[in-house]
């Protein structure tokens, strides 16, 4: 374990649209005054005379975009998940997602892993807030190598994306040359017909190491990755829980409203079996070192083991 390689998904981000702005002319970045936090400083380095920096001033950078996106331009407007999909909210529902514009969102320090900034940068909330938007697309990336193709893959669909990175920096476990990036579409990681454990996001590494774990004991449980939120890959999901009874999500995100609660949705409607969430509880964050507070929120492989063997009776 000691080789592997980590790396933030904010910082793929920004290296992402500084690398496909000479494939794609019309790509324009915005920022809230955060462009060193958020990464796109990369692309304003390379293109400052496509990057705009709107100031702390996130409704205003939201319909500015949408303004953009209305001239043909695809604009990615970039600063903190609470203030991206919470402060800027109404502005994203009314002015990009009902007269379904182009826009990218590039949503940065999203979840419990912004660590000493405290509840109130910890944004828990925001795959739920977004879900509830017509039309919006959901994306999660759980490496940088999934990051970088989300990024892409936000290019080339025709509406409202919301892109959620992470401020930690989260092992990469994709291999580039041979990963394939499809949007709405889940990746099966391991096989196993004991339990599934889908996960999303920095959630994803987690949930592979609590396979390994589970495997010692005797334990098969097969891993998905949901890369993409909205539209959720229903069939993925359908056949693990035809295949295990008994599905096991794991998302740095509360529990109400997110992948947990999408996972249910899907099989509620069409083949009722047994969802088991771990999540941010029904409760707010608070400062502490990023990965002190993943353990303490049980968002870690030792607790995503122990929840299965519960749900396994083992």
């Amino acid at each position: 374990m000691a080789d592997i390689i980590k790396k933030a998904t904010r910082e793929s981000y920004g290296e992402a649209l500084a690398e496909l702005a000479d494939k794609y002319e019309n790509l324009y970045v915005f920022d809230a005054d955060l462009a060193a936090a958020t990464k796109t400083g990369v692309f304003k380095k390379k293109y400052p005379e496509r990057f705009f920096d709107c100031g702390i001033a996130e409704a205003n950078m939201m319909g500015v975009a949408a303004g953009m996106a209305a001239t043909g331009k695809i604009p990615f407007a970039s600063t903190f998940a609470m203030f991206a999909a919470g402060r800027a909210y109404e502005i994203v529902r009314n002015s990009i997602g009902y007269p379904h514009l182009n826009v990218k969102i590039g949503a940065t320090h999203a979840g419990i892993s912004v660590g000493e900034d405290g509840a109130t940068h910890q944004c828990n909330e925001d795959i739920a807030l977004m879900r509830t938007i017509p039309g919006m697309t959901i994306i999660n990336p759980a490496d940088d190598v999934e990051a970088r193709a989300a990024v892409e893959a936000a290019i080339l669909h025709d509406g409202p994306v919301y892109l959620r990175f992470g401020r930690l920096a989260a092992p990469i476990f994709n291999d580039r040359e041979t990963y394939k990036f499809e949007l709405g579409k889940g990746i099966k990681l391991t096989d196993g017909d004991d339990i599934a454990i889908i996960a999303t996001g920095l959630m994803v590494s987690e949930a592979l190491a609590a396979a390994e774990e589970l495997k010692k004991d005797g334990i098969n449980a097969r891993v998905i990755n949901i890369h993409t939120i909205k539209p959720i890959d229903k069939d993925i999901i359908l056949e693990a829980a035809k295949d295990t009874g008994l599905l096991l999500t794991v998302e740095e995100h509360s529990v109400i409203g997110g992948l947990g609660s999408a996972v249910s949705d899907v099989v509620t409607e069409s083949l009722p079996t047994k969802v088991i969430k771990i999540g941010v509880n029904d409760e707010f964050g608070h400062s502490g070192p990023a990965v002190d507070l993943l353990k303490e929120f049980g968002l870690s492989s030792e607790n995503i083991v122990k929840t299965a063997k519960k749900a396994l009776g083992k």
